[in-house]
């Protein structure tokens, strides 16, 4: 028999709110953008390998509905961090991915995140040709860690 993973209701939840208010698309990704690892293959095919801590820093970028409730907290957020960098209280977070199996049973496939901070400032357009994304605002932030479990 073949394994199946079905996707749906997934939590998000950063500095305390769960998030509710996405916009369409990809309206959640948690990336990785460095490597575990440093591998360097010398003389003789000798190896070196080094353990690359910034390798467990994740990027989270939120797709939110531009002027929702979730869009005004994490604003006020942003501005609080701006204003006074030093006094800003990092993020935490959590994102839950649920899977069921096709038989009623669900795993969480859970990413706990410490250590936020909001990376980029909120872009904005406007646009006379029905583009939905100018109804978007996109949240960027970088997590120091964001350990995996699946339960």
């Amino acid at each position: 028999m073949s394994t199946v993973a079905i996707s749906g209701f997934d939590t998000v939840i950063i500095a305390g709110r769960n998030i509710v208010d996405f916009a369409n698309g990809d309206n959640a990704t948690l990336t990785f953008p460095n490597d575990l690892f440093s591998v360097a293959t010398g003389k003789s095919g000798n190896s070196i390998y080094a353990f690359n801590e910034t390798g467990r820093q994740c990027d989270v970028g939120l797709r939110l509905i531009r002027g929702s409730a979730d869009d005004k907290y994490f604003n006020g957020l942003m501005r609080i961090m701006m204003n006074d960098a030093a006094s800003f209280v990092l993020m935490g977070g959590t994102f839950v991915k649920r899977i069921g199996n096709g038989f009623g049973f669900i795993h969480s496939d859970t990413y706990q995140l410490t250590g936020g901070v909001f990376t980029k400032q909120v872009e904005v357009k406007s646009n006379s040709e029905g583009d939905v994304d100018q109804s978007v605002a996109i949240y960027t932030l970088k997590f120091t860690n964001s350990p995996r479990a699946i339960f």
